[in-house]
């Protein structure tokens, strides 16, 4: 068995002075955290945790106005540095002579003293060798597999062996924007202009007489239509093609849905895998440019289909900027936000609009709200 260091202690003093310095420490009973690097990341809003620095959390866990699911529980253990020092103010009366390990019913497994000072000693055993590539790994953990990838890590993903492929799965946020922004420009004044010329006509595969003429006026309401359209498919791929449930025993699945999305499940804050690679992309955007130029007159096809692919970037824009932004409270993006991390935390299997959360209604698929008994 591998030796353990004995956690250290701080001082409540301590912890005063490095808070007073700008850093985030709060404590659970006697477990110590520091969550300096997490503060921005924070779901309810940097504030709202700035101001519980230095103070015992164990009852916000519980909330109101949040319960803390297990995941996000799992997820605190990663930032632990020690021990509070014995004290009446800080220490509860059940804690105070607990000098060994304590079995955490929530988690499951053994926190306390004992544990071990390194961060990652923490946490249960792993199931996968983080010093190598994981994708050829993931499809090894059969029935293991759903579970382990639903409980998230703060740490970056390797992938793929080779350097360029590693490296090609990796994405800049602003990358997205640049790449497809002149792209919808340049084909919405190619849609327009050739609507002007008053040549499209709308059912004239059909019959010349009763075919009706699409005017350039048309042209921001059936972009706006490719938008509506894009929102609906966003809903449909995250929730049936990124969260299908691979079957236990096949491992090409398993890996297929690790480099679609579970990975990103697995470590929702790995900043480089945030938004989809233009070049996988290219195609995926080529094949639905396609399917529209078969089901519409050309014009009326890229019309369409420019207003999806405006809907895309503001999608993968909105997806980047709910991990790492701090959206103020009241507004819309700060509710999709904390609408956006409960899926990742605690609710899986629901809550797959990412950019609306108006298909979670007619699919039944919405996140519930929380609900809490009065205190008396």
């Amino acid at each position: 068995a591998m030796a353990t260091a004995a956690p250290r202690c701080f001082s409540a003093a301590e912890v005063r002075a490095r808070c007073a310095q700008g850093d985030c420490l709060v404590f659970c009973h006697r477990r110590l955290y520091d969550l300096s690097g997490f503060v921005r990341l924070h779901p309810g809003g940097e504030q709202l945790l700035r101001r519980r620095a230095g103070t015992d959390v164990s009852a916000a866990l519980d909330g109101p106005p949040h319960r803390h699911s297990a995941n996000a529980r799992r997820w605190l253990e990663q930032y632990y540095v020690g021990e509070m020092e014995p004290c009446d103010e800080q220490v509860p009366p059940e804690g105070a002579g607990a000098a060994g390990p304590t079995l955490c019913p929530i988690l499951g497994w053994c926190v306390g003293p004992t544990v071990g000072a390194s961060n990652h000693c923490l946490l249960p055993q792993d199931l996968v060798d983080w010093q190598k590539p994981l994708l050829w790994q993931v499809g090894y953990l059969g029935e293991k597999y759903d579970e382990w990838v639903h409980q998230p890590v703060d740490r970056p993903i390797r992938l793929f062996h080779s350097d360029l492929l590693e490296s090609l799965s990796k994405t800049a946020w602003y990358v997205v924007f640049m790449v497809w922004t002149p792209v919808v420009l340049y084909l919405s004044w190619v849609s327009y202009t050739s609507l002007a010329q008053g040549n499209t006509r709308l059912f004239s595969s059909f019959t010349t007489e009763y075919s009706i003429p699409v005017h350039k006026y048309y042209f921001p309401f059936i972009f706006l239509l490719g938008m509506i359209l894009w929102s609906l498919l966003e809903y449909l791929i995250h929730r049936f093609v990124f969260h299908m449930k691979p079957p236990a025993n096949n491992y090409y699945l398993i890996t297929l849905h690790f480099l679609l999305h579970g990975q990103h499940h697995k470590s929702p804050f790995d900043s480089s895998r945030l938004v989809f690679p233009p070049v996988p992309a290219s195609l995926v955007i080529s094949f639905f440019y396609g399917v529209l130029r078969l089901l519409l007159p050309e014009v009326l096809g890229l019309s369409v289909f420019v207003g999806g692919l405006c809907g895309y970037v503001i999608y993968d824009m909105m997806h980047y900027y709910l991990h790492y932004g701090s959206p103020k409270k009241g507004t819309y993006l700060y509710g999709l936000k904390a609408y956006h991390v409960k899926h990742h935390f605690e609710h899986q299997r629901s809550g797959f609009g990412i950019s609306t959360r108006f298909w979670d209604y007619p699919f039944q698929t919405l996140i519930p709200e929380e609900t809490f008994k009065k205190d008396d």
